[in-house]
């Protein structure tokens, strides 16, 4: 089953090496998980201000500057993994370098017919 782990954090935490060094533990987590067959993707996020969030309502778009919620952390990235079940997830998740001074959300991912394939 696929996962999707979203990462977040407080944007404002890392300082330039931090964040530069979590980069590269994180691609070396995800060179790791391929190599095991957990890997379908990963992606840091830029900045949240550089996000812009879309509505539809009453059938007009509304398109507004930054993310759709204020909250103390920020989505600051994304792995997609192939694990057996919640558990193994959970554990790739925990190996997340940003596990230690953020939030990892562990969510299925519902897979649909009609969706192109990988």
């Amino acid at each position: 089953m696929k996962y999707m782990l979203l990462v977040y954090q407080d944007e404002q935490v890392l300082d330039d090496a931090t964040r530069a060094a979590c980069y590269v533990e994180s691609a070396q987590l995800a060179q790791d998980l391929d190599v095991s067959g957990h890997y379908r993707d990963a992606s840091p996020l830029h900045p949240v201000a550089t996000a812009t969030s879309v509505q539809v309502r009453a059938g007009k778009r509304l398109v507004t500057d930054g993310p759709f919620a204020e909250t103390r952390e920020q989505l600051g990235g994304y792995y997609v993994v192939e694990a057996r079940d919640l558990d193994e997830a959970i554990a790739i998740a925990g190996r997340i370098p940003a596990a230690r001074f953020g939030t990892i959300e562990v969510r299925p991912i519902l897979e649909i017919a009609g969706l192109p394939a990988e």
